[in-house]
């Protein structure tokens, strides 16, 4: 369902409803209060500046879960003073969408201000409703904002993604999420500041490590910790325990000292791709015990299989995508076996990386040096009954017509006749 809403209300609410969750009051109301994403809204960096400098264009943030996606959204109103109508993909349709076109036009009829569109988790639209956004976004009736955690390449239409710009956002840092933490515990009109709690050092690497990144995820343990030790003997100091209670995990698997999500993964990519089997099984463990996505650590050990294995031994990619659709129908913690054995094989196997860098190094010539050429007359599609009148497929010559089924012809364009992709 469509909502329009006012972009920084009062927290708590009013008394028609209850107090927001401290991690929705604890949303940044500016750049300036937003943490991490250095890259992209440090001073002068390309998203603040698009949206400081109000350029009107539409946009994707694509990253992670509690990385700021919706707080850039409403900053990015509430800095071009508009109208700011939020949608979830997950249960709205196409007449929520035209409820919001029909008030974007009011208001710009009325008071000559622009509408901005947010569209969380776009990728859940399925191509008819992307496709009724589309002529809105392209006509300027609204500005669209989309959040999405998948790859807008395989999950947002090509016409939409190109009336967009899209931003890659990052896990937040720890040293970020630690701010957050600590700020929400000052924080006397937003936060927990009147709360008097003191967070324990173990206590807060802890909620950091926890957090992997999210800065949601951190905040709502925190929240959850407060309300634990609300009115009890000793009430004010939050040790490891009661964050241990809450998060019902071993804090020796992720603790202070902890890596990062992307950390294990590259961790647990090295040790395979230098068939270490005994690291990559540690590695595969730390991540289960730490309660990561077996699901990313399928897409991890699919990618190594094909990345640096590949040509060596083409087994290993199937193995590692038996072990995926395994995780699919298992799930944890059955699916640690089938995943096991993956790792195992992949981490043995003898490693080539010829498909890596032979396809890496077409696509530098095309996307980065411009080598992008039409297909030669002589190899392109010839049936259909006009073709040979453009001259399509005329002297193509049929491999399985000469002997030992091989003809020397020019396949590539006459631009690169010559070039070797392969090493």
């Amino acid at each position: 369902m469509a909502e329009e809403m006012e972009l920084f209300p009062e927290y708590g609410g009013g008394a028609d409803r209850p107090p927001a969750p401290l991690a929705d009051r604890m949303r940044p109301a500016c750049f300036e209060e937003f943490l991490g994403q250095p890259r992209l809204l440090g001073e002068g960096r390309p998203l603040r500046k698009l949206i400081e400098k109000d350029l009107g264009v539409s946009f994707i943030l694509w990253g992670p879960p509690g990385s700021g996606k919706t707080t850039i959204a409403r900053i990015a109103a509430r800095l071009t003073n508009s109208r700011f109508h939020e949608i979830s993909a997950v249960n709205a349709g196409v007449a929520d969408i035209r409820k919001v076109i029909d008030s974007a036009k009011k208001t710009w009829s009325v008071s000559k201000r622009g509408s901005i569109l947010f569209i969380d988790e776009i990728h859940r639209f399925n191509k008819a409703q992307q496709d009724a956004v589309l002529p809105f976004v392209e006509n300027g009736v609204i500005r669209l904002i989309g959040s999405t955690t998948e790859n807008p390449s395989f999950e947002v239409i090509p016409s939409l993604r190109s009336r967009c710009q899209i931003f890659r956002l990052e896990y937040l840092g720890p040293q970020d999420v630690r701010a957050i933490v600590e700020r929400a515990l000052r924080d006397k009109e937003r936060g927990l500041g009147n709360e008097s709690a003191d967070l324990d050092e173990d206590a807060l690497g802890l909620i950091v490590s926890h957090a992997n990144g999210d800065a949601r995820r951190a905040l709502n343990v925190l929240e959850a910790a407060v309300a634990s030790i609300r009115g009890a003997e000793g009430a004010g100091r939050i040790e490891r325990s009661a964050v241990e209670g809450i998060i019902q995990r071993s804090a020796v698997l992720y603790d202070k000292d902890g890596t990062e999500h992307f950390d294990h993964a590259s961790a647990f990519q090295k040790s395979l791709r230098g068939s270490d089997p005994d690291a990559a099984i540690y590695w595969l463990a730390k991540m289960i015990a730490g309660g990561e996505d077996p699901r990313f650590i399928a897409r991890r050990l699919v990618v190594t299989a094909a990345e640096d294995v590949g040509l060596a031994d083409p087994r290993a990619l199937a193995v590692a995508t038996a072990a995926a659709q395994a995780v699919e129908q298992l799930g944890l913690p059955e699916a640690r076996i089938p995943l096991a054995e993956a790792v195992i094989y992949v981490a043995r196997a003898p490693k080539d990386n010829t498909a890596i860098v032979a396809i890496d190094r077409a696509l530098d010539d095309i996307q980065q040096k411009g080598l992008s050429f039409p297909v030669p007359d002589h190899l392109k599609d010839s049936h259909y009954r006009d073709a040979k009148k453009y001259g399509y497929g005329v002297d193509y010559k049929y491999p399985h017509d000469y002997p030992g089924h091989r003809v020397e012809q020019e396949y590539l364009p006459k631009e690169l006749r010559g070039k070797k992709y392969l090493p």
